[in-house]
């Protein structure tokens, strides 16, 4: 420490030894992000070095500038010093560096609290997306093991839950769902008649537009459509329902009162969901229908009585009972879905906006992949 008592300059660091144990450091210039700053670590090797080093103290009366990088200096100074066991004096600073100071020094960065920002290899992504994926599978499972439990309950007459829930849920996911699914199957009947009426006009054939809207509605797209409206609707409301109830621990609150959570919450939902869809699904069809009707009428100078006999022509109870069994399916499979998702949401308010877009997604998908498998079945059965 003796070589610095004179002085050291170095740029805009300039350091002094007024005694022994003092070290002055004086800061000239302006420090700012612009600027080229000096690093800190050419100062806290002479602090390391100084045996005798008691006292840090800053001469900053030439200091013509200074931003958060110089902060940034003065934190890591800061923090040296306190593993040194130095006194660090701040009254020559200016007085918003200083007051800036003391609050980075008031709470101690907690430990791993910054994310490391470098970019996770490849094969670890891939392998803990797998992981991932395995274990929902496994939940998935032993959910859908854990409601099949219920309903078997059920049909003993043992599940514990309300009627009036039922009462509530029959309504909700009933005749508050007309006007949505009204409007979307009336508009994709006009849709399918006014796509075959195109084709169709080429060779003279528009009254088959009748048998091609009614066998695709009743047969299949009323069924699709009314799933994918519930799982948008219906299906989001149980996985925020019950992912806002998992936030606030009213589901371990009722397994601490011996309650099961799956009688009691995803029981009523799914039974609510299989008797309504197969109602919704015959009302889509009469306005998809309709949607046809009004395309062959008014477009394509049909008779509406000739139209509607060439519909009823055109159909059969196979293709009805198909589409109703197609559509209680969905009603379970959008159940399943909202409900697996709202309970495994995590704790935060943001897990229930996850939850709840989980929860479409699965039920869309989980429809989709549903209405090929009846299909394929269908045609290997030849109904």
């Amino acid at each position: 420490m003796e070589s610095m008592r004179g002085g050291l300059t170095k740029d805009k660091i300039s350091l002094g030894n007024p005694a022994d144990d003092v070290l002055v450091i004086s800061l000239t210039g302006s420090w700012t992000s612009e600027d080229q700053s000096p690093d800190e670590h050419e100062i806290t090797g002479i602090l390391g070095s100084g045996s005798r080093l008691r006292t840090v103290r800053f001469d900053t009366s030439g200091l013509t500038g200074w931003d958060s990088s110089f902060l940034t200096f003065l934190v890591e100074i800061s923090k040296y010093c306190s593993q040194l066991n130095l006194s660090l004096e701040t009254d020559g600073l200016p007085e918003g560096a200083k007051r800036l100071l003391k609050l980075a020094s008031a709470v101690p960065e907690r430990q791993g609290a910054r994310k490391d920002s470098r970019k996770e290899p490849f094969f670890s992504r891939t392998g803990g997306r797998a992981l991932r994926v395995a274990a929902s599978s496994a939940e998935a499972l032993d959910f859908l093991g854990e409601a099949a439990i219920a309903f078997a309950t059920f049909l003993r007459g043992r599940a514990n839950f309300r009627m009036s829930d039922l009462a509530l849920f029959l309504q909700e996911s009933g005749s508050q769902a007309f006007p949505i699914v009204s409007l979307i199957s009336l508009l994709v009947g006009l849709i399918l008649a006014f796509v075959g009426a195109v084709q169709l006009a080429t060779f003279g054939a528009q009254i088959y537009v009748a048998d091609l809207v009614g066998v695709a509605m009743v047969r299949v797209m009323g069924a699709v459509m009314t799933g994918i409206i519930m799982a948008g609707r219906t299906g989001a409301s149980y996985a925020a329902q019950l992912g806002t109830m998992q936030v606030n621990e009213e589901i371990d609150a009722l397994k601490t009162l011996g309650v099961s959570p799956m009688e009691f919450l995803v029981l009523p939902r799914m039974l609510a969901l299989v008797v309504m869809m197969p109602l919704l699904c015959v009302y889509a069809d009469v306005m998809g229908i309709l949607g046809g009707l009004i395309v062959g009428v008014f477009m394509l100078d049909l008779n509406p009585i000739v139209y509607l006999n060439q519909t009823k022509g055109a159909l059969s109870l196979t293709n009805v009972w198909i589409g109703l069994f197609t559509c209680a399916v969905f009603g379970v499979i959008v159940a399943l879905a909202g409900c697996l998702r709202g309970i495994q949401c995590g704790r935060s308010a943001s897990a229930v906006g996850e939850a709840t877009t989980s929860a479409v997604v699965t039920g869309i998908i989980s429809i989709i992949v549903a209405t090929a498998i009846i299909t394929m079945a269908c045609n290997v059965l030849g109904i």
